[in-house]
């Protein structure tokens, strides 16, 4: 069995030779800010894990190497392009692609990084490999609808809990279950244990989404590798809003409805505000009692699977580290 930082070193060799490949093809502008992208980094999550779980199966991981490229480009054209709706300014402690380059460029570039995406995924060559695809196009989707739900909420004032759980399942979830079920598809494992691991995958990926908004607001910038206070800044309805918003007594919640109406404020001021609130209101305490009951929920499932527990131990290592990020 490969350990989890084996397989960062193997995936984050396979992305350097990929970007290698991709500075010799012009135009050059056009890949560019792909591989800038890509060579920024990033902690490799969903390729790592769709080779934890082909490995559970097989040793032969270098046949799932082209599957696991082709889900961390697609995932940085998720970002890149995110970045651009969320006009965020950094991105893993380095400017954003559209800040480094342009706009225009940075959508461009994240078109062909979703072309590219299939184009590695084609290079398969397990019988599963027409079920990886129908998975893949289809969490493709679900990630799209899941950012249009992310956007639709940012024209709203009220948005359930059950509306943003749905939305965050979409938008981060389903994509680390696709790593975690295609892994075991290419591996030619059976459909009833690879629907468990993504069942597994959609709970830590709630619970993973989850964090990354008590990040938001609570983390350290240099960790995080994102501004703090981004999410309140834009407004954006999250876990830790929603139950603001829930749980505020009639002045806190005038207080925090003056704040997102406001067209014309102190970034600085507007976060410690609204982050005083949410320290009254125990909201932090809140999201991580939330956070714990998806990640045992994971747990259970893991549990449960009828494999020898010396294979799936690297993937209960790396989900316990994507669970202690530092505040």
């Amino acid at each position: 069995m490969y350990s989890v930082e084996e397989l960062q070193n193997v995936i984050n060799t396979e992305i350097e030779n990929r970007t290698g490949e991709l500075k010799k093809i012009n135009p050059v502008n056009l890949y560019a800010p792909v591989n800038y992208s890509l060579e920024i980094g990033g902690k490799r999550l969903r390729p790592v894990l769709l080779l934890l779980s082909f490995n559970i199966f097989s040793d032969k991981i270098e046949n799932a190497l082209p599957a696991a490229v082709a889900l961390e480009v697609f995932h940085n054209f998720t970002l890149l392009h995110d970045d651009i709706m969320d006009k965020a300014d950094v991105r893993r402690n380095k400017p954003t692609v559209h800040k480094k380059f342009d706009e225009n460029s940075a959508i461009l570039s994240g078109d062909a990084m979703a072309f590219l995406s299939y184009k590695f995924l084609l290079e398969c060559r397990s019988e599963k490999r027409i079920d990886v695809i129908e998975l893949f196009s289809k969490t493709a989707i679900e990630v799209c609808e899941g950012q249009q739900f992310d956007m639709d909420f940012e024209d709203r004032l009220t948005v359930s809990e059950e509306e943003y759980l749905e939305m965050i399942r979409l938008k981060t979830a389903v994509l680390l279950a696709c790593s975690l079920k295609s892994g075991a598809l290419l591996a030619n494992a059976n459909i009833e244990t690879a629907n468990q691991l993504y069942d597994f995958g959609i709970n830590l990926g709630m619970a993973f989404q989850l964090q990354d908004d008590l990040l938001d607001t609570f983390g350290n910038q240099e960790t995080f590798g994102k501004r703090i206070g981004g999410d309140i800044v834009a407004n954006k309805k999250t876990y830790l809003l929603i139950k603001a918003l829930e749980n505020a007594s009639a002045a806190q919640k005038t207080e925090l409805i003056k704040w997102i109406d406001k067209k014309d404020f102190s970034a600085e001021i507007k976060i410690k505000t609204v982050k005083n609130i949410y320290n009254q209101l125990n909201i932090k305490e809140l999201a991580q009692l939330k956070i714990d009951y998806y990640f045992q929920k994971a747990s259970e499932i893991i549990e449960k699977l009828t494999i020898d527990k010396n294979k799936t131990e690297p993937l209960v290592v790396l989900s316990n580290q994507m669970l202690k990020r530092n505040f």
